[in-house]
């Protein structure tokens, strides 16, 4: 027995892993080094193209819950983020050079797992899975269509950051702090009072945009919106959002600013910074003029800056189940960012879905049926049938997941309640064999 697993990124690593560790062989095809997209720049798998952090570690909020969920279920990608971890408060960043190699070294020291160089242009024989991610070539794209000429892809625009050097950065206005002091004072902070936040917000809004095709502000992600978008928003939509100064109390005057820029360690050395919440697609030019009216950056060194790029998702509720299959026909099943799971943490969820009850098909044995009361099954449910309207990307959330039949009127106590009540299942699970 033996799967097609195309695209290796986090859902294809996660999803390879699983089915090889059940004892089903498994041909791992990724197109790089051979060809990369416009977002690719590393030769390893598990290329973060976006930020480095997995987001939130506590299970007081969905994605702490999902990850948790992951790690009892021995993921690949878990493990390997869990060994690059940076220090990040109460987030779980990671070294991302560092993070993509140990998974590549992971996958390919994995017995079970052959690992094939080349781009996929035609659907292959037999049961496959499609990690191809958010930029499938467009090649394969044609065929996927083919597999449903009624349903269209929909598309949106995802965004990437830039990163500084630290050594760059003017610590006279900057300061160390974690967001109500949770974990370590991990991320740089920098302070803007209400006249250089204005001075900024006025370039930023009028900044000149790189020219990216088909963009649509109101075609992108709600959780990667470029700043600028956020800028023409409003005066306050970014102190409302990436630049809340709330719970950032500065050490040297013990009070709150008018707005932070806060700055996260993008690599092991504590060099590299990346800029929270500033996804942009404005020129190179204009970023390094803009973006040095922050006066912690001022005379930052940018090693990365700010890019733009396509994003392309399935209509998944009309064409997968909830073991993330073709409807149409069992045998291909997809997986990651494609399907319309948001998020790192939720692309790898997909991939360990996918994976587990593929390998589970093959061997004979009954689904598991991850239910709707854990982060996993709720993710695989609402992507396969529980969206309202139109359909959207979606990160995890408490949202999707059914309530307790208790009520409880402390939002931290009742998700914390959720949340082991999610975990007794899993381990439950675990117990009967997964």
């Amino acid at each position: 027995m033996t799967v097609t697993v195309v695209g290796a990124g986090l859902a294809g690593c996660e999803a390879a892993y699983q089915l090889a560790r059940r004892g089903i062989d498994v041909r791992l095809v990724e197109m790089k080094p051979r060809k990369k997209t416009q977002a690719h720049v590393s030769d390893d798998f598990a290329e973060l193209v976006c930020s480095n952090s997995f987001r939130g570690d506590e299970l007081t909020n969905a994605v702490g819950l999902l990850k948790e969920e992951m790690r009892r279920l021995d993921s690949l990608i878990l493990s390997c983020a869990e060994e690059e971890r940076l220090p990040a408060g109460g987030a779980l960043a990671v070294d991302r050079e560092g993070f993509a190699a140990l998974v590549t070294k992971r996958i390919c020291e994995t017995p079970g797992i052959e690992v094939i160089s080349g781009e996929v242009a035609e659907i292959p024989d037999g049961q496959v899975i499609f990690a191809t991610g958010p930029l499938t070539s467009d090649a394969l794209a044609a065929r996927f269509q083919e597999l449903f000429p009624d349903r269209k892809f929909l598309s949106f625009f995802d965004a990437a950051a830039p990163i500084v050097t630290r050594e760059s950065i003017d610590f006279d206005s900057a300061f160390f702090a974690s967001r109500y002091d949770k974990g370590t004072a991990d991320y740089i902070n920098c302070p803007l009072d209400r006249e250089k936040y204005l001075a900024f917000w006025t370039e930023l809004k009028s900044a000149e945009e790189a020219a990216v095709h088909g963009f649509d502000d109101g075609g992108v992600f709600e959780g990667c919106m470029p700043i600028e978008v956020i800028a023409r928003r409003g005066e306050d939509a970014m102190r409302f959002g990436p630049l809340k100064p709330v719970g950032l109390i500065d050490p040297r005057s013990g009070r709150e600013h008018y707005a932070v820029v806060q700055l996260r360690r993008d690599n092991a050395e504590g060099t590299l910074y990346n800029l929270v919440g500033f996804q942009t697609h404005l020129k190179f030019g204009e970023q390094k003029r803009v973006f040095s009216l922050i006066p912690a950056l001022r005379r930052a060194e940018f090693v990365r800056f700010g890019v733009m790029h396509r994003n392309t998702y399935l209509d998944s509720p009309k064409l997968l189940d909830r073991y993330y299959r073709l409807k149409s026909d069992a045998r291909i099943a997809f997986a990651g960012q494609l399907t319309g799971v948001e998020g790192y943490v939720e692309s790898a969820a997909s991939g360990l879905l996918a994976g587990i009850e593929k390998a589970r098909e093959l061997r004979g044995m009954a689904h598991i049926d991850f239910p709707a009361e854990t982060a996993i099954g709720a993710l695989a449910r609402y992507i396969s049938g529980g969206a309202a309207g139109a359909f959207q990307p979606m990160n995890v959330n408490f949202g999707i997941i059914p309530p307790l039949s208790e009520r409880i009127r402390g939002k931290r106590e009742r998700y914390t309640k959720i949340s082991g009540r999610a975990l007794g299942i899993i381990d439950e699970l675990r117990e009967g064999g997964i």
